[in-house]
């Protein structure tokens, strides 16, 4: 880290700002003059906070950060990083005081060939008035869009190669993102001219795969690692498999159990269920897509239920307690962008 902020009495936010620049990643640290960690702040800070008309450099701040002890190991926090979708972590020691920040593009991350299709063409009706000059792939969460936030995390772990399945308002994720280069990574795309599912679009892929290939919906927020559901996939030689997650529902009611003569047998007080719920992340292997019929509409769940009737096929779930948010509605925006505040 080349720069950090000292903070003084006289200390502005343009002296943050123009550390922050030097700095070129979007993170600064402020300390007190004996380096004790006291925050962070970072681009998504400022840009709040001008929004806000807050100009006092204590109130852009944030001074709850999460940090770890300077003895634990780089490939540890690295891991973490990973799962809160991250870049940097503030390494402390015991008296909170500064010692260093690990940044993950600082870790030499070998490429891998396996493509990333993401499926990015919905129309995100249930979202109302915010997609109806936007895609939903490219609504802002921590302050960029959806889209990107995925391609950085699949990029941190390796992965370079992206098929965008894109439909309405296409031309604002290609104008973005064009060929990738810009982002580093490769970017093809694949344009439904009528509405064909999240399986049905892969029959649009016009040049062969030769590797497993991940499937995820572009409008989920995920923390898993992805080497971890490659591997799993390869190692249990799987023709597909589905990441899942488990899933509690609380009924907000008690609920009553009572015999064939209408004799009270149990009273539950807001019994909870668990379940097992479809995450939109998939492995696949490039064979699969010779399965998928052309031009209609088809859906995952459609593509695992009819390979389940191919008793040759072996079909995984790989389950994750990692962070995960798919968002359908409003009230998941509205908490993607808290989850996502740094």
């Amino acid at each position: 880290m080349k720069n950090k902020l000292v903070l003084q009495q006289d200390t502005s936010l343009e002296d943050a700002i123009k550390l922050l620049d030097q700095n070129g990643n979007g993170f600064l640290p402020v300390v007190d003059v004996d380096d004790t960690l006291i925050g962070i702040i970072t681009d998504g800070d400022l840009r709040r906070a001008i929004l806000n008309r807050k100009f006092d450099v204590n109130s852009v701040i944030n001074k709850k950060p999460v940090t770890f002890s300077y003895l634990t190991p780089h490939i540890v926090v690295k891991q973490q990083l990973r799962k809160l979708h991250r870049r940097h972590m503030p390494l402390v020691d015991e008296a909170g005081k500064l010692k260093e920040v690990v940044v993950l593009d600082d870790f030499e991350v070998e490429s891998k060939p396996n493509w990333v299709v993401v499926m990015a063409g919905g129309l995100g009706r249930r979202l109302g008035e915010l997609t109806r000059d936007t895609p939903k792939p490219m609504l802002k969460v921590g302050g960029k869009p959806i889209l990107l936030g995925i391609v950085e995390h699949y990029k941190s772990q390796g992965f370079h190669k992206f098929i965008f399945c894109v439909n309405y308002k296409s031309h604002i994720i290609e104008e973005y993102f064009g060929d990738g280069r810009g982002f580093g990574v490769d970017i093809r795309y694949t344009k439904e001219q009528k509405k064909l599912g999240t399986a049905g679009a892969l029959s649009l892929i016009d040049f062969d795969l030769e590797h497993p290939f991940f499937v995820v919906n572009g409008d989920v927020l995920a923390a898993i690692d992805f080497d971890d559901f490659l591997n799993y996939h390869l190692i249990n030689k799987a023709d597909a498999t589905m990441c899942i997650k488990r899933y509690t529902y609380e009924v907000p009611y008690a609920c009553i159990e009572f015999d064939g003569e209408n004799n009270l047998v149990a009273l539950k007080e807001k019994p909870k269920y668990n379940y097992h719920i479809n995450t939109g992340m998939y492995v696949l292997n490039a064979s699969i897509i010779s399965q998928i019929p052309k031009g209609c509409f088809y859906d995952m769940p459609t593509l695992f239920d009819d390979l389940m009737y191919q008793n040759k096929r072996i079909l995984k779930v790989f389950n994750t307690d990692e962070y995960w948010l798919d968002i359908g509605q409003p009230k998941d925006y509205l908490k993607a962008n808290e989850d996502f505040k740094y």
